[in-house]
């Protein structure tokens, strides 16, 4: 069996159910692979500074964010890559012009260019995101992501992507209008890559685990690349193999198909 040293895991999808609960088995997974001496990592499009809760429940430390524009080890700095200022503030204009919602992530905040939107509290329920503040002009600085909320999927087609970011669609059920905005060339994998290049970990010895198109860089890139059941169709290509869905213990099931987990 390969020397497995660091798992990377996402979060919504793969770890987190719809409906926010863990089952009980990936609770089981991730503490036996930390006992195992396997690095654990959460790998998530999601804001730093909303991962503390979850952070604390499972025991984890390190965390890739932002969907890769950021990246921490034990409390100490990786990568980080920001969106371009002028990329915000054309992105902010167009959306006003759509009645489009736009929610800007920092290192520390989620910032609400519409704070009063009815879309904007909705997602910021869905995810159950609380640390958010009114956008101000001088919030333009030092964004790692952000959130594009339309009316209809089509509408991303009104917004420019050719200027160092991409759009990405949200893989959750009633945000098929939603849309990650990131640095275009950075993503997980990216991150994962610098990641396991500061610990001097090979790329085979490393696992990941993902559902959403956001983790096809980092499948790609690691040993052995496992999509989630309920993964987006996209995904599976980019995959060793697929395990059960994240309602159908996906984690503990594709760990026990590696040899890491008790049948």
């Amino acid at each position: 069996m390969p020397d497995y040293q660091i798992l990377f895991l996402d979060i919504d999808g793969t770890i987190l159910r719809p409906d926010h609960s863990i089952e009980a088995s990936t609770k089981i997974a991730i503490t036996e692979m930390k006992r195992k001496g396997i690095e654990v990592v959460l790998a998530t499009g999601r804001p730093l500074h909303e991962l503390q809760e979850l952070a604390t429940e499972l025991e984890v430390n390190s965390f890739i964010s932002y969907n890769g524009s950021y990246a921490v080890y034990n409390g100490q700095e990786v990568f980080k890559k920001h969106i371009d200022s002028t990329v915000i503030e054309n992105y902010i204009a167009i959306a006003s012009q759509h009645h489009h919602d736009l929610i800007l992530y920092s290192s520390t905040e989620n910032i609400l260019v519409n704070p009063k939107s009815r879309k904007t509290h909705d997602f910021l329920k869905h995810f159950l995101f609380t640390k958010n503040k009114p956008f101000t002009n001088n919030d333009v600085n030092e964004i790692f992501s952000a959130t594009l909320i339309t009316n209809h999927h089509g509408e991303r087609e009104h917004y420019p992507t050719d200027n160092g970011v991409i759009l990405s669609p949200i893989n959750v059920d009633g945000m098929s209008h939603s849309f990650d905005l990131l640095v275009a060339d950075i993503n997980k994998g990216i991150a994962v890559k610098a990641m396991l290049k500061a610990l001097n970990i090979p790329a085979k010895s490393a696992i990941a685990f993902g559902d959403g198109l956001n983790d096809k860089e980092m499948l790609a890139l690691v040993g052995e690349g496992v999509a989630m059941g309920n993964s987006n169709p996209g995904l599976f290509q980019y995959a060793n193999f697929t395990t059960t869905d994240v309602y159908h213990s996906g984690i503990y099931n594709g760990l026990k198909q590696l040899g890491l987990l008790p049948s």
